[in-house]
């Protein structure tokens, strides 16, 4: 009877050890930043424009669009390397002068200019946006943007397409001279909103900035924009959503 007794004893204890864990382990799974730091192209803002502008720029050719971005982004991390600070607007003209000339496609170097800078400051919100930021806001966090765009670019973007007033505000890498992923871009976003890596989490559609997100402690909430997808090398987002409504729902059941 003695030992039956101790079982039992000895099996409670096991389960309220068990369920404590269990506890412990899907709070420490719910995503609850202090601080959610926002990607804005692409991520928040369309760039359809941009691409048809691109586009017509270099005689039509649509499937050059996507390598011009690419280019752009090359680019912006070799500056990171050899320690050479441009715009992210000056490389997309750059970038889109060098294929110009790599396809034999005739371009000055102000058409260039044009079909950047028209373009890029004036860009439409994709269509789950507005509803996510809303939603996102409600919940009672500070919400950031950071982007590799200037101070003058992001404000214009911003206004333009009406986002503005769901942004307690705007980071940029013209601070540091710096583009993301480095990682300093992220130590120092965190550092200017004096919140502690776990708990700040970065929203964006770009493999490349998640992972270096995550890399310094963050949490992270990829949104799988068309034609997006996950680095294999790099580790799971916190959420994934196919948009940033998907995203909102999630925090929303963390929340609760």
């Amino acid at each position: 009877m003695i030992r039956f007794k101790t079982f039992i004893t000895s099996l409670l204890i096991s389960l309220s050890l068990i369920s404590g864990a269990a506890q412990a382990k899907e709070a420490e799974a719910k995503v609850t930043p202090k601080v959610i730091f926002f990607d804005v192209n692409e991520t928040l803002l369309d760039l359809g424009n941009v691409g048809k502008s691109v586009s017509a720029a270099l005689g039509g050719r649509d499937e050059l669009v996507p390598y011009w971005f690419t280019t752009m982004l090359h680019y912006s991390l070799v500056g990171n390397e050899i320690g050479q600070y441009n715009s992210f607007a000056e490389i997309g003209i750059a970038s889109l002068e060098m294929i110009a000339k790599q396809q034999n496609i005739p371009l000055t170097s102000e058409q260039a200019r044009k079909a950047v800078l028209t373009p890029f400051r004036d860009l439409a919100p994709h269509a789950d946006v507005v509803e996510g930021l809303k939603r996102i806001r409600a919940l009672g966090y500070k919400m950031i943007t950071l982007t590799n765009s200037s101070d003058a670019g992001i404000a214009a973007q911003l206004k333009n397409s009406n986002l503005a007033q769901y942004f307690d505000g705007s980071l940029t890498v013209q601070n540091l001279e710096t583009f993301k992923p480095d990682l300093k871009v992220y130590e120092w976003a965190q550092k200017e909103m004096n919140v502690a890596p776990e708990d700040a989490m970065l929203i964006a559609a770009h493999a490349w900035d998640i992972a270096g997100a995550e890399q310094v402690g963050w949490k992270t909430g990829f949104i799988i924009r068309p034609g997006k997808a996950l680095y294999p090398l790099s580790g799971k987002p916190s959420l994934t959503g196919k948009d940033l409504i998907e995203i909102a729902e999630q925090l929303e059941a963390d929340a609760k």
